[in-house]
C-alpha cells in the first residue's frame, strides 16, 4: 500500500501503540506484533522492520518499567539475576546460529510454546478452582532476598508472593536466551511463562519484570542494526512513539485486569505462535 509521509507516520504509530498495550500487558517484546505489520500491512522490508521493532522493544520496556516500577509490580533482584542466564543463552544461540536447521528449530520451539500454554492453563484452572499449592522456600530466594509484594487495586491490598525454584528459573531463561538469538524472537514470550510457572510468581509480576529484562537485550542488538544502517527515522520514530505511549497504558490495565484474564490472553498469543511456528517448520523454516 501506498501512504504519504504524515498518513503513513499515524498508521504506524497507532499500530505500534496497539502492540506497545498488548506488550506491555503480556511482558513481550511488541516486536512480534510490530514486524507482521510493517512487512505485511506498510510494506517496509524487513531488515527495517526487525531495525525499528528493536528500538520498538526499548520503548515498549522504558513505558512499561516507568508504570511497573511506579506501582511497584518489577521485581529488580530477580530482574537482575534472571538477566545473567539470559544473555548467556543468547551468546550461545549466536555461537550455534547455522549449525541447526531452522526448521527443526522452529518445530521445537512451537512444541515447547505448546508445553507453555499447557501448563499456563494449568495454572490458571488450579487457581480458578483453589487448588494452587503452598510454595515451598528457596534458599537462593533467601540469601538474595527476592521474596516482595504488590499492591493490587483490584482487591484493594497488598499481595506478597515467594520466588521459588531460582536455580531451575536461571536455566529456564538461558534456554529463553538461545531461542531468542536463533530464532529471532522476544525472548519474553518463553520468560513469562517460565517465571509463571516454574518461579510460581503471580502473573502481574512476571509480565512486568519481564518487560523490564526485555529492554536491557533489546539495546544492544538495537546498536548493531543502526550502526548497519538499518534503523530508518521514519519509522522508528512513529514506531518508538506508539510503543512507548502503549506500553505504559498496557501496564495501567494490567494493574487493574485480574491474574487468570492476564493468563488466559498469554494463553491465546501462545497457542497462536506455536501455530506460527509450526507453519514456518512445515514450509522449511522460512
Amino acid at each position: 500500500m501506498n501512504f504519504d509521509g504524515f498518513t503513513f507516520s499515524m498508521l504506524v504509530g497507532m499500530a505500534s501503540l496497539a502492540a506497545g498495550v498488548l506488550g506491555g500487558i503480556l511482558g513481550m517484546a511488541s516486536g512480534i506484533f510490530i514486524v507482521p505489520a510493517l512487512t505485511l500491512v506498510f510494506g517496509v522490508p524487513i531488515r527495517y522492520a526487525v531495525g525499528a521493532s528493536l528500538i520498538s522493544v526499548i520503548a515498549c520496556s522504558c513505558g512499561s518499567a516507568a508504570s511497573a516500577m511506579e506501582n511497584r509490580l518489577t521485581n529488580v533482584r530477580l530482574a537482575i539475576l534472571l538477566e545473567v542466564g539470559t544473555t548467556l543463552g543468547a551468546l550461545t544461540g549466536v555461537l550455534l546460529s547455522g549449525v541447526i536447521s531452522s526448521s527443526v528449530l522452529y518445530l521445537l520451539f512451537s512444541a515447547i510454546l505448546l508445553v507453555s500454554a499447557q501448563q499456563m492453563f494449568k495454572k490458571r484452572w488450579e487457581g480458578d478452582r483453589g487448588g494452587g499449592r503452598e510454595i515451598p522456600p528457596d534458599r537462593w530466594a533467601d540469601v538474595l532476598r527476592l521474596d516482595s509484594s504488590y499492591p493490587d487495586p483490584r482487591l484493594g491490598r497488598e499481595i506478597a508472593y515467594r520466588v521459588t525454584r531460582v536455580r531451575l528459573g536461571l536455566v529456564l531463561m538461558y534456554f529463553a536466551g538461545a531461542a531468542s538469538s536463533l530464532l529471532g524472537i522476544g525472548s519474553g514470550v518463553l520468560k513469562v511463562p517460565a517465571m509463571d510457572s516454574a518461579l510460581r510468581l503471580p502473573i502481574k509480576v512476571s509480565s512486568a519484570t519481564s518487560n523490564f529484562m526485555i529492554g536491557v537485550t533489546g539495546a544492544a542488538s538495537a546498536g548493531i542494526y543502526y550502526v548497519r544502517g538499518d534503523v530508518l527515522p521514519q519509522i522508528a520514530a512513529p514506531v518508538a512513539l506508539g510503543s512507548l505511549c502503549g506500553a505504559y497504558l498496557g501496564t495501567k490495565i494490567l494493574m487493574r485486569t485480574s491474574n487468570e484474564r492476564v493468563r488466559g490472553l498469554f494463553i491465546v498469543v501462545l497457542l497462536a505462535l506455536a501455530g506460527k511456528m509450526f507453519l514456518t517448520a512445515i514450509q522449511g523454516g522460512g
